[in-house]
């Protein structure tokens, strides 16, 4: 290969600072530890400044390593960050100062690969892009855990406005949930700069998995193009947040039926969504399939500007849950969308006939030549049906490139002589995508014999998805706490519960990068020291890069009573569970809590799980709360928490003095909770405290005998056929 082989930061910035057009400084094989690189130079158009590698896939850029690239005519192909995170607030900057930034440069083939900070809230970027007439492409960034957006070109100077940049062909995958504001995968501009052009153009790229927060993309600027785009179970929607004049084009979004998984938003004026496919997207409100929002009047620059003079049109939507029209209408956004069009677009779902939600006036939506399924419902103006503008029709469906396409309806949906970004086809060919899900059970078996520490020892020596298998009815003993590194099911399945004592303030420690199910198990707090704070599974202390997963199923937890405020699970703050299961498990005797998720008490819209399923379980005799789940302020970026509660009785649960939230439930700030078939005996209240956004509570089929009943600080809380002794307090 010729060019300068450099081996180390010396040799390289020394090549850096005498680099001329037609140079190619080549890094040599292995991994450069710490390595902050920075090339400013110019090139010329045909004649780069090419800073590559010796091999694609065995240079490796770990522990605090970063790039800066500045001056013109520079491309930068090759390098993988991984095993680490950045020194500074990028990974890869097309600046090295405010004064010096990049024009007409290129970063192709590069990798970033979970570099994170150890706490989920320090924030930085893995791209930020500044300058113009740049180009990002083929790259695969993926594992983006902590607070920061994932790409961001910035527009905090004039020679970054009208930019002209591309972004394209790159894999960006598993954003997972952050819980909190913040964990956008693309943004352009911000708010303060969203009324200037940026002019960038977004296509052929994939999105899968990108979980962070609400907008998937958030465009803040304006005359950007976002086409032929694929977001592949993708929990949230391209989001025209700020700035105007943005085209939305021949994009796919497949929701596969996975919670939340949404399309597009449309917000300000003069967008254009048009020849979009969304199919099997089931989120609602924000994340609908299309969501055309309520604006502010005389919005300030960072709140919602009215939608006006925009259209949807010729887009395809099958088998979809939602379309939103005038989201988010409250006292404040009560601006209605005024001069819109919605446009010969196919809506189809077959399973359910309430698709459209209203939220107030759309008279300023003109809706012409729809096609709807002969089920679905017409959207209501006012409570009025509106009779024009829809078509109801059986039609016939026709597979076109793994797409549903309308039998005799060529014009609708996306050009398909394109080629539809999809996993092999973007990103890099020589690094191995990774699956970063969380996944039980995938591993070996391992036979764990009773006795002491036999189960730490089992732990010691297994690997990620493996189960533990113990003897039924076998007598096992901790005298040591048991650390949980990564994903582990624990289990019995015969019909004799094995029993597990332990001696230290916890038994098992899910720490960053762990998950844990339990399965067929009674724990018993027989044996713990007599010391109070003491809990069955405790989360790490320390901040949690790594979101985690707790399943108990079919599992006794008993006599946790050596002391006070004995919980079964004990969660820390900067930590964030994906999802809690509690399935047909026994709670008895015990002094404090068994969900207890409040760490989060900023009241800045963090929480501390997403998703918390309880079904079939009986809490007796328990002093704090059987379930609280909080999360404070008013931020509507995050989906949850979210709560599923079933089939469950409550008995003589919430009394101890030390319980402060004087409720057996509490749930505050939850946005979504089905709670169903429960029973309260000799309990304290259930508090539900709605706070954020518009929360769906349902409650039903829910006595109370000799308890509290149920308080709310909203009367419209949804309660069917709940026992009527229930009172209901704003």
């Amino acid at each position: 290969m010729d060019g300068i082989l450099v081996n180390d930061i010396k040799s390289f910035k020394t090549a850096a600072k005498s680099a001329k057009p037609g140079d190619r400084i080549i890094l040599k094989n292995g991994v450069w530890e710490n390595a902050e690189l920075e090339l400013v130079a110019e090139g010329e158009e045909e004649n780069p400044i090419v800073l590559t590698v010796e091999e694609k896939g065995k240079v490796f850029l770990e522990g605090q390593s970063n790039l800066r690239i500045a001056g013109k005519h520079i491309v930068v192909e090759g390098l993988v960050f991984r095993n680490g995170h950045t020194p500074t607030g990028e990974v890869i900057s097309f600046k090295k100062s405010k004064k010096q930034l990049c024009n007409n440069c290129r970063v192709t083939e590069c990798v970033i690969d979970d570099y994170n900070p150890t706490e989920r809230f320090d924030t930085d970027y893995w791209v930020g892009i500044y300058g113009k007439n740049n180009r990002f492409d083929h790259n695969y960034l993926v594992g983006k855990r902590n607070r920061g957006v994932t790409l961001a070109v910035r527009l905090n100077s004039e020679e970054s406005l009208e930019n002209h940049h591309r972004i394209d062909h790159n894999y960006f995958g598993y954003n997972p949930i952050l819980g909190s504001n913040g964990g956008e995968t693309l943004r352009i501009g911000t708010s303060h700069h969203s009324l200037k052009n940026s002019n960038t153009l977004v296509e052929d790229n994939y999105f899968e998995m990108c979980n962070g927060e609400h907008e998937i993309i958030s465009n803040k600027s304006c005359q950007n193009t976002f086409r032929n785009n694929t977001f592949y179970e993708c929990q949230g929607t391209l989001t025209m947040r700020h700035g105007n004049e943005t085209l939305v084009e021949n994009n796919y979004f497949f929701g596969n039926r996975k919670a939340n998984t949404g399309g597009i938003r449309i917000i300000n004026e003069t967008q254009t969504v048009n020849n979009n496919y969304c199919e099997g997207l089931t989120g609602y409100r924000f994340r609908g399939a299309l969501v055309i929002m309520n604006g502010v009047p005389n919005s300030p620059i960072n709140r919602y500007f009215q939608v006006k003079d925009s259209k949807a049109s010729n887009n395809i939507i099958v088998d979809s849950d939602y379309i939103q029209l005038c989201a988010g209408s409250d006292e404040e956004r009560s601006a209605t969308p005024v001069n819109t069009e919605m446009v010969n677009n196919v809506i189809y779902n077959t399973e359910k006939n309430d698709v459209f939600t209203v939220y107030d006036d759309v008279s300023g939506i003109d809706f012409r030549d729809n096609l709807l399924s002969p089920n679905i419902e017409t959207p209501k103006n006012n409570g009025v049906e509106i009779s024009s503008g829809f078509v109801k029709k059986d039609v016939k469906f026709i597979e076109k490139n793994g797409l549903k396409i309308p039998e005799g309806m060529d014009n609708m949906g996306p050009d398909l002589s394109k080629e539809r970004p999809t996993s092999e086809n973007t990103g890099v060919e020589w690094y191995p995508k990774r699956d970063y899900t969380i996944r039980f059970d995938i591993g070996k078996e391992i036979p764990v014999e009773p006795g002491e520490n036999t189960i730490l020892e089992a732990v010691k020596k297994s690997s990620s998805g493996d189960v533990l298998v113990l003897e039924s009815g076998g007598k096992y003993h901790q005298s040591k706490a048991v650390e949980i590194p990564h994903t582990l099911t624990i289990k019995s399945l015969e019909s004799t519960k094995p029993e597990i004592t332990f001696e230290r303030s916890s038994l098992f420690n899910i720490e960053n990068g762990g998950s844990l199910k339990l399965m067929g198990l009674k724990v018993s707090g027989s044996q713990c020291d007599d010391y109070s704070g003491n809990s069955v599974v405790r989360t790490s202390r320390y901040s949690m890069i790594n979101n985690y997963k707790f399943m108990a199923r079919d599992c006794d937890f008993v006599d946790l009573d050596v002391n006070h405020s004995f919980n079964v699970l004990r969660v820390y703050k900067n930590t964030f569970a994906d999802s809690i299961e509690l399935v047909n498990c026994n709670f008895d005797n015990i002094t404090g809590h068994v969900l207890n998720l409040d760490k989060e008490t900023d009241d800045v819209g963090i929480y501390n799980a997403e998703n918390v399923l309880v079904d079939n379980c009986k809490f007796n005799d328990i002093g704090g709360v059987g379930i609280m789940l909080h999360r404070g302020g008013r931020d509507e970026s995050t989906f949850g928490p979210i709560l599923d509660l079933t089939n469950t009785s409550f008995t003589n649960v919430g009394h101890d003095k030390r319980n402060k939230h004087k409720a057996s439930v509490s749930i505050f700030g939850v946005q979504l909770a089905e709670m169903e078939n429960l029973e309260f005996k000799d309990s304290k209240k259930m508090n539900l405290h709605l706070i954020v956004g518009e929360p769906v509570i349902k409650l039903k089929n829910t006595s109370f005998e000799n308890s509290e009943g149920v308080t709310s600080n909203d009367p419209a809380v949804q309660t069917t056929n709940v026992n009527p002794k229930m009172t209901v307090n704003k």
